[in-house]
């Protein structure tokens, strides 16, 4: 019987933070080897829970959600989106504009899908979560990649976006608050955006799953609040981070913007969820709890100075800097931070064999940079979701393993 390969759409689709070293780590662990995660943002293992009213949200919705919602979403699940969309300060959205799905993730892939023929160019940022760069492949569209600064606390640089736009550029994506940077951009640095894709008739992603996992007071402002009617937008969230529900899977997209512009994508968007028939109805459950008008603006007290996220973000933003050839800027929101390496002291031209060789070594599993779509070996990113005493025996390891490591 003839052999089977894998399809050719994804030759250029790659997902690292589940990737070879993944792969790795798992074979270690087959082996009897203890490895410690911290390469994917997954609240449940590191003890954090999500809030009993939206669990029981869920329990009490089983016995009526055993049949398909609309390929929308459950109604009352869209209008609390569109209340929470309303303080946001994103308008004229209606109930046909919002799209549940399984998690951001599949909303991404989907989004990609409807809207690019073979060819087709997205701006997407560098570093940038790997899906969105993975979507676009697998769409047949090109991911054209624009620098976020680290010297700008990594917001993204406008000029190297304009540079980047071409006639077959269809959509910057943005990533804010960002993963794997922690970074919460500017309002002006979004109007720029704005400007832009008003500019080149763009639509603009915005992948704000962060929103609420801000630390120090800092105002996160949705892009699509400053588009206006002008600039079709679709703005990405959900309760996975928020709420510590990773694997119940609940997100959501809202179009917004002039929607004139793309009655076409939009055709094919309702075409591609009708497709997949609808996402997890009990999951949907939870988003009128959970986005109840008066939650809205409150911080989160695992956020705040004596928080446990907040104080986990400074131990490792002060223990990376601390440590001979580390540097890292704070993030700002999020639990991730991307440090940077010195590869010519360490002599690293390859930075997955970096982080190969860590988890070898200490039984610590990262992720390198370029799974990031970062194109030099000198970063990598770290889950900081663990308590206090994993940290630091994890920020000790990585000393003591560059004091010796050359390669």
């Amino acid at each position: 019987m003839k052999e089977f390969s894998k399809s050719h759409k994804l030759d250029y689709v790659c997902y690292d933070i589940r990737g070879p070293v993944m792969d790795a780590a798992n074979e270690m662990e087959a082996k009897g080897e203890k490895i410690l995660k911290l390469n994917i943002g997954n609240p449940a293992p590191f003890g954090f829970c999500a809030p009993k009213n939206v669990i029981d949200a869920i329990s009490n919705s089983l016995e009526y959600d055993q049949g398909y919602s609309d390929s929308h979403g459950i109604f009352e699940a869209r209008q609390a989106i569109i209340g929470y969309d309303n303080y946001l300060g994103i308008e004229n959205v209606s109930d046909k504009d919002i799209y549940t799905g399984n998690g951001v993730s599949e909303l991404i892939t989907m989004s990609m899908q409807g809207l690019l023929d073979n060819g087709d160019e997205v701006l997407v940022p560098a570093p940038d979560y790997p899906l969105w760069t993975a979507s676009v492949a697998l769409a047949g569209g090109k991911a054209v990649h624009y620098i976020c600064d680290e010297k700008s606390d990594w917001n993204p640089d406008a000029n190297d976006i304009a540079k980047k736009i071409t006639s077959k550029t269809k959509a910057i994506v943005i990533i804010n608050p960002n993963n794997p940077t922690g970074a919460v951009y500017e309002k002006s640095l979004l109007e720029k955006i704005v400007k832009l894709a008003h500019e080149n008739g763009l639509i603009i992603f915005s992948d704000e799953i962060y929103d609420r996992l801000i630390m120090d007071g800092i105002k996160h402002t949705s892009i699509a609040s400053l588009a206006g009617k002008d600039v079709p937008c679709v703005t990405f969230s959900g309760l996975s981070k928020s709420h510590m529900a990773a694997g119940l899977r609940c997100g959501w997209m809202t179009i917004s913007g002039n929607k004139d512009l793309i009655k076409g994508y939009i055709e094919g968007l309702n075409m591609l969820s009708s497709m997949r028939l609808c996402s997890n109805v009990p999951a949907q459950h939870m988003i009128s709890e959970a986005l109840k008008p008066e939650s809205f603006g409150k911080v989160n007290p695992l956020l705040e100075p004596n928080g446990r996220i907040y104080q986990q973000r400074e131990y490792i933003t002060n223990a990376l800097n601390q440590i001979d050839g580390i540097s890292a800027v704070k993030p700002k929101a999020a639990f991730y931070i991307f440090p940077k390496i010195d590869a010519e002291r360490f002599a690293i031209k390859d930075d997955e064999k970096f982080v190969l060789d860590f988890l070898h070594e200490k039984k610590i599993l990262l992720v390198h940079g370029g799974g990031f779509h970062w194109e030099k070996p000198d970063h990598f990113r770290i889950v900081y979701l663990p308590d206090m005493s994993v940290l630091k025996a994890s920020t000790e390891a990585l000393s003591d393993f560059l004091k010796s490591y050359k390669q």
